[in-house]
């Protein structure tokens, strides 16, 4: 749920990265390199960065292969490309640097980026802090409700497609927008857009309508995957197409009803931004 790009670690920034489509944090490998090995020069933390890369590299590590290229804000103020990590890479990475920070690393990363390490021994965890953070933004028991449930949905989904040869890096995210093209007309990125949003998760400002209408296009994937036993990208698209098709006849019918569109640029925004519809809404209603 976090949109800052800057942790803390012991008064040291730390850059991040959230991809929303993984719901993942990426960390600034010299970043956490220069707090490992307690280098005050951030140019001598990328040179020790660099000597470890390539011994790695050497040993056939497949740590180094697992960090990506990412713009962040670099001294200069400006987008510079610079590696960075998932937590469970940096967790692996930080057993190759000796050092007397890496166990306050770990703890910290599993605060503040690695929650899902937690969340795998106690599942419920995850789901009180989630209902803790909406309740804190507003949102309404019925709604949570609904976020909760189109949640369960999803991991269900995602489960059977790890379950079905769809592993790579990426290809969750390309299901996700195949299923809500086909629903909603739009790209989850243009849905985004349409919303103001940024960083922010985009279910989180969806409305009830939009959060249902995600799950029926959800569960009609997995059920008409499960019905052919689809295995793969290609199997799992073709699912995909045919479940977010029947969650786009449902809309285009309650749409029709009503007069009212189910997809629209309604968000939960704070008051001060340009685009706080479902607020403004809630304000007037009172």
């Amino acid at each position: 749920m976090p949109e800052k790009s800057l942790a803390v670690f012991e008064g040291k920034q730390i850059r991040r990265h959230y991809d929303e489509d993984t719901e993942t944090w990426y960390f600034s490998v010299v970043d956490i390199i220069q707090v490992l090995i307690q280098q005050p020069d951030y140019q001598a933390a990328r040179n020790y960065w660099k000597v470890l890369k390539n011994r790695l590299n050497k040993e056939g590590s497949e740590t180094v292969t697992k960090c990506n290229r990412l713009k962040m804000v670099a001294e200069d103020g400006k987008l510079r490309l610079t590696d960075a990590a998932n937590p469970e890479t940096l967790l692996r990475l930080i057993q190759s640097v000796p050092s007397p920070k890496a166990e306050p690393i770990k703890l910290w990363l599993a605060k503040v980026g690695y929650e899902r390490m937690q969340d795998m021994a106690d599942p419920a965890r995850s789901l009180d802090r989630a209902r803790e953070y909406w309740q804190q933004h507003g949102r309404s028991e019925k709604w949570i409700q609904q976020r909760m449930m189109g949640q369960e949905t999803r991991n269900k989904l995602t489960d059977y497609w790890q379950e079905h040869a769809v592993t790579k890096e990426g290809e969750y995210a390309i299901l996700t927008n195949i299923i809500h093209q086909e629903w909603t007309g739009v790209s989850v990125k243009k849905h985004k857009e349409l919303k103001g949003l940024k960083t922010q998760n985009l279910r989180d400002h969806m409305s009830e309508a939009e959060l249902i209408f995600t799950a029926l296009a959800e569960l009609s994937t997995r059920q008409i995957a499960e019905s052919v036993n689809a295995t793969g990208m290609d199997e799992n698209k073709d699912a995909g197409k045919k479940g977010g098709g029947i969650a786009r006849k449902a809309r285009r019918e309650l749409e029709t009803k009503t007069g009212r569109k189910v997809v629209t640029g309604e968000n939960f925004l704070s008051p001060g931004s340009k685009k706080s519809q479902l607020e403004q809404k809630k304000r007037d209603r009172k």
